[in-house]
Protein backbone atom coordinates (compact mmCIF):
# COMPACT_ATOMS: atom_id res chain seq x y z
CA UNK A 1 0.00 0.00 0.00
CA UNK A 2 1.24 3.29 -0.69
CA UNK A 3 1.29 6.21 1.93
CA UNK A 4 -1.67 9.40 1.17
CA UNK A 5 0.36 12.13 -0.05
CA UNK A 6 0.11 15.22 1.91
CA UNK A 7 -0.72 17.87 -0.29
CA UNK A 8 -1.37 21.44 1.13
CA UNK A 9 -5.03 22.93 1.15
CA UNK A 10 -5.39 25.76 -0.58
CA UNK A 11 -4.91 28.92 1.28
CA UNK A 12 -6.78 32.14 1.70
CA UNK A 13 -4.85 35.37 1.66
CA UNK A 14 -6.22 35.75 5.60
CA UNK A 15 -4.38 32.08 6.19
CA UNK A 16 -1.51 33.18 4.12
CA UNK A 17 -0.16 35.64 7.26
CA UNK A 18 1.48 33.82 9.64
CA UNK A 19 -0.75 33.57 13.54
CA UNK A 20 1.65 35.95 15.26
CA UNK A 21 0.83 38.61 12.48
CA UNK A 22 -2.77 38.46 12.83
CA UNK A 23 -4.14 40.97 15.00
CA UNK A 24 -6.31 40.22 18.03
CA UNK A 25 -9.10 41.42 20.08
CA UNK A 26 -6.92 42.71 23.11
CA UNK A 27 -3.98 44.43 20.60
CA UNK A 28 -5.70 45.81 17.36
CA UNK A 29 -3.40 48.71 17.40
CA UNK A 30 -0.39 46.72 18.11
CA UNK A 31 -1.09 44.34 15.71
CA UNK A 32 -1.78 46.97 12.67
CA UNK A 33 1.50 48.58 13.29
CA UNK A 34 3.06 44.93 12.89
CA UNK A 35 1.34 44.59 9.82
CA UNK A 36 3.03 48.08 8.76
CA UNK A 37 -0.89 49.52 7.91
CA UNK A 38 -0.56 53.30 8.71
CA UNK A 39 -3.31 54.61 11.37
CA UNK A 40 -6.65 54.87 10.01
CA UNK A 41 -8.48 57.95 11.31
CA UNK A 42 -11.92 58.76 10.41
CA UNK A 43 -13.98 61.89 10.44
CA UNK A 44 -17.92 62.33 10.69
CA UNK A 45 -17.77 66.27 9.76
CA UNK A 46 -18.00 67.31 7.08
CA UNK A 47 -20.01 64.97 5.38
CA UNK A 48 -18.64 64.08 1.31
CA UNK A 49 -20.68 65.76 -0.94
CA UNK A 50 -21.82 62.07 -1.98
CA UNK A 51 -23.68 62.07 1.93
CA UNK A 52 -24.71 65.68 1.43
CA UNK A 53 -27.31 64.71 -2.29
CA UNK A 54 -28.27 61.73 -0.27
CA UNK A 55 -29.63 63.68 2.66
CA UNK A 56 -31.01 66.28 -0.25
CA UNK A 57 -32.69 63.13 -2.07
CA UNK A 58 -34.25 62.07 1.22
CA UNK A 59 -35.48 65.66 2.09
CA UNK A 60 -37.14 65.64 -1.50
CA UNK A 61 -39.02 62.02 -1.33
CA UNK A 62 -40.05 63.19 2.45
CA UNK A 63 -41.38 66.53 1.37
CA UNK A 64 -42.90 65.47 -1.97
CA UNK A 65 -44.76 62.03 -0.82
CA UNK A 66 -47.08 60.78 1.27
CA UNK A 67 -45.70 60.55 5.05
CA UNK A 68 -46.77 61.35 8.75
CA UNK A 69 -46.07 64.94 8.13
CA UNK A 70 -47.82 65.16 4.59
CA UNK A 71 -50.84 63.79 6.48
CA UNK A 72 -50.75 67.01 8.72
CA UNK A 73 -49.20 69.44 6.61
CA UNK A 74 -49.96 68.50 2.44
CA UNK A 75 -47.42 67.77 0.17
CA UNK A 76 -45.41 69.14 -2.25
CA UNK A 77 -44.37 69.35 -6.18
CA UNK A 78 -41.30 66.98 -6.45
CA UNK A 79 -39.90 70.26 -8.25
CA UNK A 80 -41.00 72.40 -5.54
CA UNK A 81 -39.63 69.83 -2.81
CA UNK A 82 -36.16 69.48 -4.75
CA UNK A 83 -35.62 73.24 -4.57
CA UNK A 84 -36.83 73.05 -0.86
CA UNK A 85 -34.18 70.45 -0.09
CA UNK A 86 -31.36 71.95 -1.67
CA UNK A 87 -31.98 75.19 0.53
CA UNK A 88 -32.57 73.40 4.04
CA UNK A 89 -29.32 71.35 3.27
CA UNK A 90 -27.73 74.26 2.19
CA UNK A 91 -28.06 75.96 5.05
CA UNK A 92 -28.36 73.42 7.73
CA UNK A 93 -24.39 72.63 6.94
CA UNK A 94 -23.61 76.25 6.63
CA UNK A 95 -25.11 76.66 10.39
CA UNK A 96 -23.66 73.56 11.27
CA UNK A 97 -19.71 74.83 9.92
CA UNK A 98 -19.93 77.98 11.47
CA UNK A 99 -20.90 76.61 15.15
CA UNK A 100 -17.28 74.33 15.17
CA UNK A 101 -14.81 75.58 17.26
CA UNK A 102 -11.50 74.34 17.21
CA UNK A 103 -11.95 71.99 20.24
CA UNK A 104 -15.44 70.42 18.13
CA UNK A 105 -15.97 66.81 18.15
CA UNK A 106 -17.23 66.27 15.18
CA UNK A 107 -20.50 64.06 15.87
CA UNK A 108 -21.21 67.59 17.80
CA UNK A 109 -21.24 69.42 14.65
CA UNK A 110 -23.10 66.62 12.69
CA UNK A 111 -25.92 66.80 15.54
CA UNK A 112 -26.31 70.62 14.84
CA UNK A 113 -26.60 70.09 11.46
CA UNK A 114 -29.39 67.29 11.62
CA UNK A 115 -30.91 69.47 14.28
CA UNK A 116 -31.09 72.07 11.66
CA UNK A 117 -32.43 70.20 9.01
CA UNK A 118 -35.22 68.83 10.98
CA UNK A 119 -35.94 72.33 12.11
CA UNK A 120 -35.88 74.10 8.75
CA UNK A 121 -38.07 71.20 7.51
CA UNK A 122 -40.62 71.50 9.27
CA UNK A 123 -41.03 75.54 9.14
CA UNK A 124 -40.72 74.76 5.54
CA UNK A 125 -44.16 72.88 5.51
CA UNK A 126 -45.64 74.96 7.96
CA UNK A 127 -44.87 77.88 6.14
CA UNK A 128 -46.00 76.08 3.08
CA UNK A 129 -49.44 74.57 4.97
CA UNK A 130 -50.17 78.51 6.41
CA UNK A 131 -50.02 80.11 2.88
CA UNK A 132 -52.01 77.67 1.46
CA UNK A 133 -49.30 77.46 -1.85
CA UNK A 134 -48.85 74.92 -4.05
CA UNK A 135 -49.00 72.16 -1.40
CA UNK A 136 -51.40 69.28 -2.86
CA UNK A 137 -54.28 68.82 -1.13
CA UNK A 138 -54.38 65.57 1.01
CA UNK A 139 -57.96 65.76 1.99
CA UNK A 140 -57.48 67.14 5.20
CA UNK A 141 -59.47 70.28 5.98
CA UNK A 142 -57.03 73.06 6.39
CA UNK A 143 -58.60 75.19 9.70
CA UNK A 144 -60.45 72.59 11.52
CA UNK A 145 -62.57 73.57 13.51
CA UNK A 146 -64.22 72.19 16.72
CA UNK A 147 -67.57 72.75 15.94
CA UNK A 148 -69.79 70.40 13.97
CA UNK A 149 -71.37 71.79 11.11
CA UNK A 150 -75.07 71.25 11.14
CA UNK A 151 -76.78 68.59 8.76
CA UNK A 152 -78.80 69.87 5.36
CA UNK A 153 -81.76 67.82 7.02
CA UNK A 154 -81.25 70.52 10.57
CA UNK A 155 -81.03 73.47 8.25
CA UNK A 156 -84.22 72.82 6.40
CA UNK A 157 -86.43 71.41 8.96
CA UNK A 158 -86.50 72.85 12.49
CA UNK A 159 -88.68 69.70 13.60
CA UNK A 160 -86.09 67.43 12.53
CA UNK A 161 -83.06 69.37 14.27
CA UNK A 162 -85.26 69.21 17.52
CA UNK A 163 -86.03 65.80 17.50
CA UNK A 164 -82.22 64.68 16.43
CA UNK A 165 -80.89 66.51 19.79
CA UNK A 166 -83.59 64.33 22.00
Amino acid sequence: MSEPENAPEPQSEQDSVPPSKLPTQDQPAAAAAKLGSPSVTFTIWPPTQRTRDAVMNRLTETLSSPSVLSKRYGTMPPEEASAAARQIEGEAFAVAGGSSTSDSDGIEILQVYSKEISKRMLDTVKSKANTGSTAVDNGVAENPTSEVAPTPAAESDPAAAAESET
